[in-house]
């Protein structure tokens, strides 16, 4: 049973956008290993951007500086 977890941050993802997440993981995952489908397993964590850092920084203070 694959398992795929897709870490985000919490920036308006809509509940479509989610559902074509995993539709699409899913369906790599068949396309590329061969996988069945219905024992794929997706989750989406986001992140709040306080909680998530690149170079040091989070991305809060980053998006602040236009990074």
């Amino acid at each position: 049973m694959p398992f795929v977890n897709i870490k985000v941050t919490k920036e308006n993802l809509t509940p479509e956008k989610k559902a074509e997440l995993i539709k699409g993981a899913t369906q790599l995952l068949v396309d590329v290993l061969g996988k069945n489908p219905n024992t794929t397993v997706v989750v989406i964590d986001e992140i709040d951007t306080d909680n998530w850092g690149i170079a040091g920084e989070t991305v809060t203070e980053r998006r602040k500086q236009g990074l």
